[in-house]
């Protein structure tokens, strides 16, 4: 088995990844109507097809962590994404970013930390 550095190198990447996929999607969907042609119009868009592929790597990175870690240590861990997408949000997107959810956001950090002490 891995060393524990690794398992949480890999699922902080993938939760990385995942949150910069967020990203590509809010930036690149500016009107989007559920019918066949909104549909067909996302998949014609080269920042939507560039963040299914990042969402594919970063599964494929997920999946390595797995592979060596616990479930129920890594996907506390790839938590982890909620803080990335936060980070984001606030300097790339400009979303005003409130103290509830900086509140909860330490919350999700605090709980990473408790359940990489336990492994």
């Amino acid at each position: 088995m891995l060393g524990l550095a690794y398992i949480i190198s890999f699922t902080l990447i993938s939760a990385m990844l995942a949150a910069f996929a967020q990203y590509l999607f809010k930036r690149s969907i500016k009107e989007f109507h559920l019918d066949r042609k909104g549909i067909i119009s996302v998949f014609e868009n080269r920042e939507v097809l560039l963040a299914i592929i990042i969402y594919i790597i970063a599964l494929a990175v997920y999946l390595q962590a797995l592979r060596y870690g616990e479930l129920s240590f890594v996907y506390p861990i790839f938590a982890s994404v909620f803080v990335f997408v936060m980070i984001i949000s606030k300097y790339k997107l400009k979303e005003p970013v409130g103290i509830a959810r900086i509140a909860g956001t330490l919350l999700i950090i605090l709980g990473i930390a408790l359940t990489a002490l336990t492994f």
